[in-house]
C-alpha cells in the first residue's frame, strides 16, 4: 500500500485525484500506476484500470489469478468490473468511497449474482492517509 500511495501523491501532484495502485504478485509489484484520466485524455485511465493492463501486458496474459491489487480508494463500476474479468485473487484498498465505489457502496459489485468471479476484499487498509489525500486534493480546488 505504501507503493501505491506514492503513486497517489504523484498523481495529486500533476493535478490528477490522488489515487494510486500496486498489482502485486509472490509479493513482488509487477505494476504501479497512478490515476491519469486528464493527463491522458482518457475517461477510462483510473489507476486500477492502468496497472491491470500494464500488468497483464507485462505477464502476457489477461487472467491474473495469482495477483492481489492494491489501490488507495474503494474502486467504482468500472475498475471492479476489470477486477472481476482480470480474475484479481486478493483486493486492498484504502479509503471507502461513498459516493461513487461499487465494492462495498454502490452497486456492490462482487454480490451481484452477474459478477462471474468475486476476490478477496480487505477495506480500510492505509485509509487514514489515503482520505487525507483526497480530502486536501478537493479542499485546494474549492
Amino acid at each position: 500500500m505504501l507503493q501505491a500511495l506514492a503513486a497517489a501523491r504523484t498523481a495529486g501532484a500533476e493535478g490528477e485525484v490522488p489515487v494510486g495502485a500496486a498489482l502485486v504478485r509472490d509479493g513482488a509489484v509487477i505494476a504501479l500506476a497512478a490515476n491519469a484520466p486528464r493527463t491522458l485524455h482518457d475517461p477510462t485511465a483510473h489507476a486500477e484500470m492502468r496497472v491491470i493492463r500494464d500488468g497483464a501486458r507485462r505477464l502476457g496474459r489477461d487472467r491474473l489469478e495469482d495477483c492481489d491489487l492494491w489501490v488507495t480508494l474503494e474502486p467504482c463500476a468500472m475498475c471492479a468490473g476489470a477486477i472481476a474479468h482480470a480474475r484479481i485473487a486478493r483486493l486492498y484498498y484504502g479509503a471507502p468511497d461513498p459516493k461513487g465505489g461499487a465494492v462495498e457502496h454502490g452497486p456492490r459489485f462482487f454480490a451481484q449474482p452477474t459478477c462471474h468471479h468475486r476476490p478477496e476484499v480487505y477495506g480500510g487498509i492505509g485509509e487514514a492517509e489515503a482520505a487525507a489525500l483526497l480530502r486536501g486534493f478537493f479542499a485546494e480546488r474549492r
